[in-house]
């Protein structure tokens, strides 16, 4: 493991960078105790402060765990997917909220990711994804219900959906685009859409996963993303200039 000195990266991201590296690599393997401080900061030839830096930020992405005593040390973490998911939503929203990417690219990425897991949703379903898709309906349908606890309620539906295809990998790499990209869909055309017309689709939705049908799921996605878009540009077109 090395760093660049001269580099105007900061030094603490560096060694944090090449520890990282050498877990993914299979280098550092699961449970493997890192170097003590001192031999990381006579390894890297820098202070103990900026080591400890590094394991901060390590640590802060789960990859490694701190054990105190005289068996005590940082050691390589086993990372979860539920830990992973959440940094790869804050990821996926950061990338939408700085870079130049359109509603419409947003939007056909989200739902070709969705309809992608509906042959397996169909197949693999459980009654407890049912119950949980059939419980946020039944939020949906409360006249009170605000916008943002609609649009909550509409993310935990169709997280729902992914998750019944029972595919830990296929859900993490739909997190981003169900938990980053709804969200930013659903405050740009909640004011404007029909709750009865989502409703109704999502209950299509419950019924066809019921009955084990993906071509009916893939249809009201379609129908979904196709209202979206006709609800986004419509929105655009009325904004004023200027």
């Amino acid at each position: 493991m090395k760093i660049d000195p001269s580099s105007p990266k900061d030094l603490s991201a560096q060694i944090a960078q090449a520890i990282r590296d050498a877990i993914v690599a299979g280098k550092l393997i699961v449970d493997a105790r890192l170097p003590s401080e001192t031999e990381l900061s006579d390894q890297f030839n820098v202070s103990r402060s900026t080591v400890r830096e590094a394991l901060k930020r390590l640590a802060a992405q789960s990859l490694i765990r701190t054990q105190r005593g005289a068996t005590g040390g940082a050691f390589v973490n086993r990372l979860t997917f539920e830990d992973a998911q959440a940094m790869h939503v804050t990821t996926s929203t950061l990338l939408l909220s700085m870079n130049d990417v359109s509603f419409t690219q947003a939007c056909e990425a989200r739902y070709a990711l969705e309809r992608a897991c509906a042959v397996m949703a169909c197949t693999r379903r459980e009654s407890s994804h049912l119950e949980k898709m059939k419980a946020e309906l039944g939020h949906q349908a409360q006249d009170e219900l605000s916008d943002e606890a609609f649009c909550a309620s509409d993310v935990a539906f169709h997280r729902a959906l992914v998750d019944s295809a029972s595919n830990p990998v296929l859900s993490y790499q739909l997190a981003g685009a169900v938990e980053a990209m709804q969200p930013l869909m659903n405050m740009i055309t909640f004011t404007a859409r029909s709750r009865v017309k989502i409703l109704m689709l999502h209950g299509n939705i419950v019924d066809a996963l019921e009955q084990r049908d993906p071509s009916a799921v893939k249809d009201s996605l379609d129908l979904l993303e196709s209202y979206t878009q006709a609800l986004a540009e419509d929105l655009i077109v009325a904004r004023p200039s200027g």
